[in-house]
């Protein structure tokens, strides 16, 4: 049984179907087994898995053992701040990551890319492992770390938006939603995998042991997912979209080699081209669906838990027990999510968990705010279910399907990296100090709101993407979904074939094609 993605002529018309070039030409089809299909999406999901589990795994050291380890010369207290500020430094570095390698996962393809930036995160975490103490070598120590922090931000900028395109370019258009919510999974995977290890350490060893040697162990056992990870991707053949795709610049029709030419001597920035491309539009749509959902993630997977445990005087365990409980019903609402927008849409679905979240906030974290345990509990995983985890299944394909086949892995990379710097940073830190000022919970449940919200509005403003043709080279218009209500909305007030029809004569007119090498 062999998986196939259809590679339609290049278009500029509204709303052609899948099946049709503008002068009726059946599509040419790029031929995927399914064999290579479970290995993009295992690809996918691995390389999102190794990202958060890099990040958690320092968050935790930061936390735990890094004061002692590199920062021994300080007072408790700037030692503290030290290890959590080079923590925040990995951050800096990730759009720049974003820009460099989405234009190059534009130029040459997908699977050397994320080839390039799972090595670059995975030897960067192994090396932290090996570093020498600062009773070792001094300052050196912590620079060391600084710079191996900037090494493993610069190579995941674009690990997650590269394995979002690539899984949403490699699969069936009637189960995009489904397949891709496995990149989704890849947080909860490296978020729990490093959450268990660090637990396993610490419930088995002293601590002068952790701060002595075994904090070491995580990272070093880091490198075990990143050979897998790396062995997997250099069999993982180039996505099916990008092999066929013809591309089109400034009228003249390109081969992928020449393209490659033409934008290795183009000096226009290719951010710019997007954010000028249908007036920015498309661009903000993805920039206010990742500021939501990493707003919403900001505040409730790292502030929430901070509340339960300064604010509210709950055990630590409280935070922890509550995050892990939360993270595996994900593994049920990621998937679930997923597929049902494969069967009412992108847009559907993004209104219907943005409104339910909207409805649902204040009372939940109310709950939360009661600091009974069961009520707490309930509270917090409806909240994470709905606002984080729900929206996470739906970002990464909605987005890959937004932008158009030219620039796609450029302008999903930006638009997460930027929008998740921007909110992050203002949504605990300000959260944090209306709580104080105002010794109430109600600034919580309104910052969540306000991300939600802006998630609501571009799900509202965007036109319906699912099953979108990913080789049309401009960015969604209406029209051109063709999955759920909206999309046979749109399709039927611009006086095109019906969903049905453009779906019966994509699978009446495709011709496959003999693989491309």
């Amino acid at each position: 049984m062999r998986s196939r993605t259809t590679m339609s002529l290049i278009h500029e018309g509204k709303g052609l179907p899948e099946g049709s070039s503008p002068n009726g030409t059946p599509s040419r089809t790029i031929e995927r087994s399914t064999s290579d299909l479970a290995k993009a999406a295992v690809s996918g999901w691995l390389g999102t898995a190794l990202e958060f589990m890099d990040f958690q795994l320092y968050s935790l050291a930061a936390a735990l053992v890094f004061r002692n380890v590199f920062f021994a010369n300080e007072s408790a207290g700037m030692a503290v701040i030290s290890s959590m500020a080079t923590y925040g430094v990995g951050y800096l570095t990730r759009p720049l990551g974003a820009w460099y390698f989405g234009r190059l996962g534009d130029r040459i393809g997908r699977t050397k890319v994320l080839f390039y930036t799972i090595a670059l995160m995975g030897v960067a975490t192994t090396l932290i492992g090996v570093l020498p103490t600062y009773g070792q070598v001094g300052i050196l120590a912590p620079l060391a770390l600084v710079v191996l922090r900037l090494v493993q931000g610069f190579g995941a900028g674009a690990e997650i938006a590269g394995s979002s395109v690539m899984l949403t370019e490699y699969a069936p258009r009637r189960r995009r939603g489904l397949i891709g919510s496995l990149t989704a999974l890849g947080t909860n995977s490296g978020t729990l995998g490093a959450s268990a290890i660090w637990g396993i350490l610490v419930a088995a060893l002293p601590k002068e042991d952790i701060v002595a040697w075994a904090w070491r162990i995580p990272f070093l056992a880091s490198v075990l997912i990143m050979i897998f990870a790396l062995w997997l991707r250099r069999s993982l053949k180039e996505s099916p979209v990008f092999e066929g795709r013809e591309d089109v610049v400034d009228g003249v029709a390109m081969s992928k080699e020449q393209l490659a030419e033409h934008m290795q001597t183009e000096h226009e920035d290719i951010l710019a081209k997007g954010l000028r491309e249908r007036k920015g539009r498309a661009f903000f749509e993805g920039f206010l669906l990742r500021f939501g959902q990493a707003g919403n993630s900001g505040m409730i997977q790292t502030y929430l838990i901070s509340y339960i445990t300064a604010t509210l005087m709950m055990a630590s365990s409280v935070g922890t027990n509550v995050v892990i409980v939360s993270s595996l019903l994900g593994f049920a609402t990621v998937p679930l999510v997923g597929w049902l927008s494969d069967i009412v849409g992108r847009k559907t679905m993004y209104i219907v968990m943005t409104s339910i979240s909207l409805v649902l906030v204040f009372p939940m974290i109310y709950l939360v705010s009661t600091a009974q345990v069961g009520k707490l509990f309930a509270g917090y995983i409806i909240m994470h279910q709905a606002s984080v985890l729900a929206l996470a299944s739906l970002e990464n394909l909605t987005m890959a399907e937004i932008f158009g086949g030219r620039n796609r892995y450029t302008q999903i990379a930006l638009a997460k990296e930027l929008a998740a710097i921007v909110a992050t940073g203002i949504g605990p830190v300000l959260a944090a100090a209306l709580v104080v000022a105002t010794g109430s919970w109600w600034p919580i449940a309104v910052m969540i709101a306000v991300f939600t919200a802006c998630s609501l509005a571009a799900a509202i403003i965007m036109p319906e993407v699912a099953g979108r043709d990913l080789t049309v080279l401009t960015d969604s218009r209406k029209g051109e979904g063709v999955i759920g209500p909206f999309a046979a909305r749109e399709r039927r007030e611009l006086g095109l074939p019906t969903c049905e029809e453009a779906l019966a004569e994509y699978e009446a007119t495709t011709i496959v094609s003999s693989k491309r090498g």
